[in-house]
């Protein structure tokens, strides 16, 4: 069986030549036999193994992982983190009760950020003992403050700084500069650590920052980190003295990586996925020459690194359709099980399950919704397809099954995790009396 490095590369592999395609140790078309498709599979050994890498690499300091929890809310997949000692970095109401549900003992884990919390909200954080707010505007740090008051529960709270650092990637995930609606200018963020020293149901806990997702290179968190430092530094020197910096998330992964094989194993590859033991320890050492002799605690709040690669759509081929010079591979998956190259014009790796001999031709992969936006890949090159195949499509772990929709009035798919040799159910398959149920007529 070919060699996997759980937390370095995917978990998705052909173990020798002629064989199916691989989660582990489990084979995917037993998968798609047990529980149908479309069918969303994840390694809860890989997720371990990436939390795992951020631990060990932040050992040397007081440091929390905050999983993203909008990546991907499975209950199952928060609790396997949860276990594991991970914090949480929530955006929602409903995203802290999932964690309360999975894991009752990690709410003083939990990071609170998002730019519009509701006032139901901050009274179920506060309630719930979470360990700190960020804020992202003067109005919303008004508003912690009357329902701390009102509730007499001290509010922990960090400020999410915007430091107007460039971070390449999509503009739609890019968050770090003053045109974005997120976090409050970084030269005002004095003025109101000192003006909120007055109130005494706040606490000012921390600084937190967030510059956007899907970032290849530590260089950009670094420049981000060192201007939220500058700013503890200044505030001590004012008689502020905090306690934690929260660095956010963000840390991206290589969609375009290929699939291992046994003759070709994932490390081998020319353009196989970069060692994720590497891009941690770059990360981890950008971090720390930045935060210049802070002593307190680090926070980080990666999500997509830990969940993306450790997931897949599972799909099988419906029909294979010739339009002029266009080949359709239309599959039972479609953009409203995963929405992300529709959105975002995102690419995923297509493998399927049982390669079939002969010549790759290009292809579109499609789904049965009625738009056409409704794709997983244009002009692919692939090996020849027939209806009854099963495909999956790779790297959908993070935002994948968290933004799916009913769109087209379609159920939404199951979910299965698997650990070692064994697989287990974590979402059963929508029906359509689920959609209908909340309906009124």
């Amino acid at each position: 069986m070919a060699k996997q490095t759980t937390a370095s590369s995917r978990p998705f592999f052909y173990p020798q030549a002629g064989a199916a395609l691989h989660c582990g140790e489990v084979s995917i078309e037993s998968l798609a036999r047990r529980f149908g498709t479309p069918l969303y599979v994840y390694s809860g050994d890989q997720i371990a193994g990436r939390l795992g890498l951020f631990q060990q690499a932040l050992a040397g300091r007081e440091h929390l992982v905050c999983y993203a929890v909008k990546a991907n809310s499975a209950l199952a997949i928060l609790r396997l983190l949860a276990a594991r000692g991970a914090g949480f970095d929530i955006v929602s109401g409903g995203e802290l009760q999932r964690v309360l549900a999975a894991a009752p003992e990690a709410a003083s884990r939990v990071v609170f950020s998002g730019a519009g919390k509701t006032e139901a909200e901050i009274d179920l954080a506060l309630q719930s003992g979470i360990l700190q707010f960020n804020v992202e505007s003067e109005a919303e740090l008004k508003l912690l403050a009357a329902r701390a008051r009102k509730l007499k529960v001290r509010a922990r709270f960090a400020l999410r700084v915007n430091p107007d650092v460039f971070a390449e990637t999509h503009p739609y995930i890019s968050t770090g500069l003053s045109e974005h609606k997120f976090g409050i200018a970084i030269d005002r963020a004095r003025a109101i650590y000192k003006e909120a020293a007055n109130e005494r149901w706040l606490e000012a806990h921390g600084v937190s920052v967030h510059i956007g997702s899907q970032i290849r290179s530590a260089g950009p968190f670094g420049a981000a980190v060192a201007r939220v430092a500058g700013l503890v530094r200044t505030l001590r020197r004012a008689g502020i003295a905090l306690k934690a910096i929260d660095a956010g998330g963000g840390l991206g992964i290589d969609y375009h990586a290929l699939v291992a094989t046994a003759t070709q194993p994932v490390h081998a590859q020319k353009n196989g996925p970069c060692d994720a033991t590497v891009k941690v320890a770059e990360y981890a050492a950008a971090l720390e020459e930045a935060l210049g002799g802070f002593d307190g605690r680090l926070l980080i709040e990666p999500g997509r690194f830990l969940v993306a690669p450790a997931g897949a759509l599972v799909a099988r081929v419906l029909y294979v359709k010739r339009n002029g010079k266009k080949t359709f591979v239309i599959t039972d998956a479609a953009m409203n099980d995963l929405i992300r190259p529709a959105l975002y014009q995102a690419w995923h790796e297509i493998a399927p399950v049982r390669p079939r001999a002969g010549r790759p031709r290009a292809v579109d992969v499609v789904g049965p919704v009625c738009e056409s936006g409704d794709f997983f890949a244009h002009d692919r090159k692939l090996a020849p397809i027939a209806p009854g195949d099963l495909l999956t499509v790779l790297d959908a772990g993070a935002y994948g099954m968290a933004q799916s929709s009913n769109y087209n009035s379609r159920p939404r798919p199951a979910e299965a995790l698997v650990e070692g040799a064994k697989a287990r159910l974590i979402r059963r398959r929508e029906t359509v009396a689920d959609l209908l149920a909340p309906e009124l007529l």
